[in-house]
């Protein structure tokens, strides 16, 4: 285990925002994991993962407590079951799954980020989530101090939703993910921006290898590199709906889209009326071509991030009467005042 003090969590996100983290220890084996934990539990330091800092933002304040980066490597295929360590690259996995003809995360491609984060958050894009092909995952549980295993069922998946960054958020520390994928391909309908770029382009190969690099080039176009512009990706949720809810919604003309997983309206629509789109606000930029997406061109600090957000979610709630949910975890500086681990 690697042990770090003083690290500026600006460096591990990137979003490129965030003061200084006391301690940072860089996981690379099982053994690692109980040891980092007891010497948090020591100093009464509350803990956080950094996976591969797409989904995390720090607060200018620091973190008087330990940052925990996963670093497990390694993975099998058994005939399209994959188990794959936490600290692999996500979209590497995907490229792999994608060249052996496996179908069920190709509309995955080009996520940010490391396999441990993919369950927690269930990413989701394009019409496939983590959760359709979730199998199971292995994690070190700080309760009983014990490796265990976590079945789907035990997930409780819902819109970028588990029970790791709800109920149970900071409970456990995944060390492995296992995925069953078989060979196939998506069948259509897809994604709406899918099936505009199909039928603009004229494709007709809908192999996992077709669909990922449809995909690729889709999100090349809307959404930035954060090795380039540093953002979190989608920053908002989109807005689901019960069905009284999309009733109403509906009957006031919004963009209501129903799919196997609920109705919704695309958050960025909301941001675009609102004549956000594009604009630069406390040096954060609303991504023109994907609202969701905020840039952080000159903001700096946090508190310029979260005067951003402020002005967005605000101006929505006035205009449309929905309060629009941040999507990536932050790192927030409170000491651990429960019992030792």
């Amino acid at each position: 285990m690697k042990s770090y003090e003083n690290i500026f969590i600006s460096s591990l996100t990137t979003m490129r925002i965030g003061g200084i983290a006391r301690h940072v220890l860089e996981i690379e084996n099982d053994k690692d994991i109980p040891e980092a934990y007891d010497f948090a539990s020591a100093y009464w330091y509350p803990t956080y993962i950094i996976s591969g800092g797409a989904n995390t933002i720090g607060r200018d304040e620091g973190l008087d407590g330990v940052i925990l980066l996963n670093r497990l490597r390694g993975f099998s295929d058994n005939d399209g079951t994959l188990t794959i360590m936490a600290g692999e690259n996500w979209d590497n996995i995907v490229d792999y799954a994608c060249e052996k003809g496996y179908t069920g995360i190709e509309a995955l491609s080009r996520i940010p980020g490391l396999v441990g984060a993919a369950p927690a958050q269930n990413i989701g894009a394009y019409g496939q989530d983590l959760s359709g092909v979730f199998k199971s995952a292995t994690a070190y549980d700080t309760a009983s101090r014990k490796f265990i295993t976590l079945e789907k069922k035990d997930m409780q998946f819902a819109y970028r939703k588990s029970i790791m960054n709800t109920t149970m958020k900071g409970r456990f520390f995944i060390t492995s993910v296992t995925l069953e994928l078989k060979k196939g391909e998506m069948q259509r309908p897809f994604y709406n921006s899918m099936e505009k770029y199909i039928e603009d382009y004229g494709c007709t190969d809908f192999s996992p290898k077709g669909i990922r690099e449809i995909v690729t080039t889709i999100r090349a176009d809307k959404l930035p590199d954060p090795k380039e512009k540093a953002s979190s990706g989608s920053f908002f949720k989109n807005v689901y709906l019960d069905p009284i809810e999309s009733e109403k919604a509906m009957e006031k003309g919004y963009p209501v889209h129903h799919g196997k997983d609920g109705s919704k309206i695309n958050s960025a629509w909301f941001i675009e009326q609102c004549g956000f789109k594009g604009q630069l606000l406390y040096g954060m930029r609303v991504n023109a071509k994907a609202p969701l997406v905020l840039i952080n061109e000159s903001a700096g600090t946090y508190a310029n991030l979260a005067r951003a957000r402020g002005q967005i979610t605000s101006t929505v709630y006035d205009k449309f009467g929905y309060w629009l949910e941040q999507e990536p975890i932050e790192i927030i500086n409170t000491k651990n005042r429960g019992a030792r681990l």
